[in-house]
């Protein structure tokens, strides 16, 4: 199993997620040519997209998604409220293309399953994504816009062996920047975004001994610095065991534009931490 942000932050945001020859994509907030451009360096070929999954509806998620899914031919996944607000943004759509899902759904040969996060938006989730071919299962979980941690989070983030999350802003640079009152208080709120610290927390809970990966994802360019928020992060992780009881972990920064290097997912260390 393999994945990697595509591009991340506020200019747009991309997954991809895939095993094998056989790939999908989580959001498609940058045009569909620079998406195009972004796979072809990571030597993954269009064809092997099969489907877009949408996890909401800003912009920031959504802007190539139509065009994209015309181009490739290829299905759109989403719930019924997003595709209540997608319909007016994605033009013309053909019917065997809009698939609409609830909780659970295959694609790419991968087992799906959404899960609420909490945001400023008509319907927000997060996802976990399985692969079940092996002797024990791998799974990439992500959830890139949250203001707070929920329950369902720890739920279906904890264990996983891959995870994109969210570390938007650093608190202090959120409120002694130029964003102006209102902004920091959206951003700041239960229905905004997670700051780093919180983040933090949140991978106390869900990072165990088979977590070989965790990419932090949609960082403000205004708000947040990739050092920051690593350092933030490392310093709350090394306050605890986690790093100790699993010193293979590997926490990396999402590059905006660009994206990450593909990672692939090892089963004998899941098999390792499950065991």
């Amino acid at each position: 199993m393999h994945f990697a942000t595509i591009a991340s932050g506020s200019s747009g945001n991309a997954i991809l997620v895939g095993e094998g020859n056989r790939n999908l994509l989580v959001d498609c907030g940058i045009s569909a040519k620079s998406l195009l451009t972004n796979l072809l360096s990571l030597s993954i070929p269009a064809p092997s997209i099969e489907g877009i999954i949408v996890t909401h509806e800003h912009i920031d998620h959504i802007r190539g998604v139509g065009v994209l899914a015309r181009k490739l031919k290829i299905p759109i996944y989403a719930t019924a409220g997003i595709w209540g607000e997608l319909v007016r943004s994605a033009g013309k759509i053909r019917e065997e293309q809009k698939i609409e899902v609830r909780r659970r759904f295959c694609c790419a040969g991968l087992a799906i399953e959404f899960f609420p996060t909490s945001h400023d938006s008509r319907e927000s989730y997060g996802l976990r994504i399985e692969c079940n071919k092996g002797k024990n299962p791998l799974a990439v979980g992500i959830a890139t816009d949250s203001g707070t941690i929920t329950e369902e989070m720890h739920q279906r983030l904890t264990g996983c062996d891959g995870l994109i999350v969210e570390a938007n802003h650093d608190h202090e640079k959120l409120w002694q920047g130029r964003y102006p009152w209102y902004l920091k208080k959206r951003i700041s709120s239960n229905f905004g975004h997670l700051e780093n610290s919180q983040l933090a927390e949140g991978l106390l809970a869900w990072i165990n001994e088979n977590t070989q990966k965790v990419v932090l994802a949609h960082l403000s360019e205004e708000n947040n610095t990739p050092e920051i928020a690593l350092s933030t992060i490392l310093r709350i992780l090394r306050g605890s065991n986690i790093l100790k009881r699993n010193p293979r972990l590997g926490i990396r920064v999402a590059p905006r534009f660009t994206p990450h290097e593909l990672i692939h997912l090892r089963e004998e260390m899941s098999r390792e931490g499950k065991s």
